[in-house]
């Protein structure tokens, strides 16, 4: 059995489907939720869930070791990042080496960085008349999405597609590929 936790900042769509998906997987587990944000609305999903849930606060994160401590107590064995907006520190970078995978709603390199997250990165790609865009998986370094690429999925863009339409297009296949991708690599290690 592998556990994995999600970490998100915000609602946590890409967490829920990613839970749905693995519910019958007998060999993956789901086991923690944490977020940045106490508020965020992925915390209540996961309690719904009957999924132990966390606040990760700074100093846990990035000036400790206690956050890698939990993880490691847990027996955590992937960590997946579902709309997560801190980077994340080398002591969970060298403890889990190519078992951290994250989403980018666009297709790295471009698009990507410090700053590109959400409807920024869609602004942009209406702003620059794209017409393809879509989202990347990677796995997670120390730079923000800079991993090695694991999956792309591309959509069409049309010249009177809205930010929010390009959003909704792009949103829909991080919905239909992420939860499959997770699963394939934690299986690909089991």
């Amino acid at each position: 059995m592998k556990r994995i936790a999600i970490l998100a900042s915000g609602t946590g769509s890409n967490a829920l489907k990613i839970i749905e998906h693995l519910r019958d997987n007998e060999q993956i587990e789901v086991a923690l939720v944490a977020s940045n944000r106490k508020s965020a609305k992925v915390l209540d999903m996961a309690a719904n869930h009957g999924i132990t849930n966390r606040v990760i606060t700074r100093f846990d994160f990035y000036e400790s070791d206690t956050f890698l401590s939990e993880l490691k107590e847990a027996e955590i064995d992937w960590i997946i990042l579902a709309g997560f907006l801190w980077l994340v520190p080398t002591n969970l970078i060298s403890t889990y080496s190519n078992r951290i995978i994250n989403i980018h709603p666009a297709l790295l390199p471009t698009y990507g960085g410090k700053g590109m997250y959400g409807m920024s990165v869609h602004k942009a790609v209406k702003e620059n008349s794209e017409i393809i865009s879509g989202m990347t998986i990677h796995l997670v370094n120390e730079n923000y999405d800079e991993g090695v690429i694991v999956f792309q999925g591309r959509t069409d863009i049309v010249p009177n597609d809205t930010v929010e339409d390009i959003a909704a297009k792009v949103l829909k296949l991080e919905h239909e590929y992420y939860p499959m991708v997770v699963e394939g690599l934690v299986m690909a290690q089991i």
